[in-house]
């Protein structure tokens, strides 16, 4: 239901959402007023709801009212008490499967990239750098400025060079159980589809994380490993990593872009400062995007864990079988214990961006963030900066936080990142293009030349889910293609690679 100035989403929901800042007065149905100013995406309480009644939204429960709720009444973070987190234990799978042929259909079915020898393609044609160690980081990050100005003009075909730094590598315990996720996730890093399979790690020479960490026997070599304590003083070192940058943008030079089937691409969907449009405007057109990718044969990857917790269920319904229910629940409740050993709960993830924007609580922002995620059926599940095996939507366990959640997928090998937002936020990644798409046309308005698209228009009622779904498949294949450039990367918003490393710091 939606009228000019709610959206209600679900027939036995008993809030909606107010599309724009409300004055206190506005009939924003018959009969039916608001009792005090709603600021914009809040929730307005449609009828009479007790203290202890359930407030329902997605048809939902978000919380139980801790005091009796008047008919027009705003309702915010403050009023709500979280309910129990929903069990892991033996959820029902596969009573919610969408066969391939009911998702919408895409409406272009290649798209232009570099192909490599196993894995999807690149979506870009990059010299990646890696280190081993946070102390190699700054001669590294110097060397590549020296790489792009005096280097990169000879190759006109490699798009650019990359510094992939990071703070892991010494001073931590190695062999603790949990230091497998950074080590996976620097390991599959080095051999990224948009590095095209060039291999450049440079160390320091004393750190814990040594190159047999992270490599094969057979590729440390002198070709690919440069270790920074063998060489005497400031012009050796760089020299060295200035010859082997050298020789590797060579190769890069003479890979070419070719078209290329749908089943060639690997994408991430992630979103960060949310609000409450998030989950009406934004994250369902991406979901529709992602549901003609998957019907095209791509694969899609879908993630941060405390933001579906609430709805794993829902996502549990959607599982192909019971291995990867399994595996589902076995994530879920590994970040259970997590955030139990470290002495907060799920409702410690909304921000205050989050709560200013209408999200009440993490149950809420969890209904919106699964949006993105479509509606086809999920057939594989990875653990932290696993690469996957299998096409199609993949639910990959990340941590919700943007600087996190982005670096893991990056590891899992995505050539192209959709990222949904309704505050605002100028996050990218450098190793693979972002899209930003915003939920409401004000924040569009706003930030008119950071954001690429605006789902705003779903909420006025000028355009459809599909309607936007599709304008974000078509700036995926044209960015994924070379056609076009997301605003992040033409001005150089990329973060930090902050791997996630829960094993400890010694």
């Amino acid at each position: 239901m939606k009228s000019q100035y709610i959206i209600k989403i679900k027939d036995n929901d008993n809030v909606a959402v107010a599309i724009y800042d409300l004055p206190a007065g506005t009939e924003v149905l018959p009969g039916l007023r608001v009792c005090d100013e709603i600021p914009q995406a809040h929730k307005i309480a449609l009828g009479d709801i007790p203290a202890g009644g359930e407030i329902i939204r997605y048809g939902v429960v978000l919380g139980y009212a801790k005091e009796d709720i008047v008919r027009g009444q705003w309702i915010n973070e403050h009023m709500l008490d979280l309910p129990e987190s929903p069990s892991v234990e033996n959820l029902p799978y596969g009573t919610n499967i969408v066969r391939k042929e009911d998702l919408p259909a895409p409406v272009r079915d290649t798209w232009f990239g570099y192909r490599n020898k196993t894995g999807p393609a690149g979506t870009r044609n990059l010299l990646g750098i890696v280190t081993t160690v946070q102390c190699a980081a700054g001669v590294l990050k110097v060397a590549v400025e020296q790489i792009k100005k005096e280097l990169l003009p000879k190759y006109p075909n490699v798009d650019g060079v990359v510094a992939v730094t990071h703070p892991y590598g010494c001073g931590v315990a190695i062999n603790a159980p949990m230091a497998e996720i950074p080590i996976r996730a620097i390991t599959n890093v080095i051999r990224h589809p948009n590095f095209g399979g060039e291999i450049m790690v440079v160390g320091l020479g004393c750190e814990k994380l040594t190159y047999d960490r992270v490599l094969p026997k057979e590729d440390i070599t002198p070709e690919n490993v440069l270790t920074l304590q063998d060489y005497a003083g400031h012009d050796a070192m760089m020299n060295a990593v200035m010859e082997m940058a050298e020789k590797k943008l060579e190769r890069l030079n003479g890979r070419r872009r070719e078209e290329l089937p749908l089943s060639q691409l690997l994408i991430g969907m992630q979103c960060g400062g949310s609000d409450a449009f998030s989950g009406i405007t934004a994250n369902p057109s991406a979901g529709y995007a992602a549901d003609m990718l998957v019907r095209g044969g791509a694969t899609v990857l879908f993630s941060e864990v405390t933001e579906v917790r609430d709805g794993v269920q829902m996502l549990a319904a959607r599982c192909v079988d019971e291995t990867v229910r399994d595996r589902l629940a076995k994530e879920m409740k590994w970040y259970d214990d997590y955030l139990d050993a470290g002495g907060v709960d799920r409702d410690a993830n909304p921000t205050p961006g989050n709560k200013k924007g209408g999200l009440a609580n993490i149950v809420e922002k969890a209904m919106g963030s699964i949006a993105k995620s479509g509606t086809s059926p999920i057939v594989e599940v990875l653990s932290p900066a696993q690469k996957p095996t299998k096409h199609g939507l993949i639910y990959a366990a990340t941590p919700a936080s943007d600087i996190v959640c982005g670096p893991s997928q990056v590891a899992s090998g995505i050539g192209l990142q959709i990222f949904m937002t309704g505050r605002g936020t100028p996050y990218g990644l450098d190793i693979c293009p972002v899209i930003k798409v915003c939920s409401r046309n004000e924040m569009k308005d706003h930030w008119f030349d950071m954001i690429d698209i605006s789902a705003g228009a779903v909420a006025t009622g000028e355009a459809t889910i599909a309607d936007v779904g599709t304008e974000i498949f078509h700036m995926i294949l044209d960015v994924a293609s070379g056609l076009k450039e997301p605003y992040s990367d033409q001005y150089g918003f990329h973060i930090d690679m902050c791997i996630f490393n829960p094993a400890p710091i010694t």
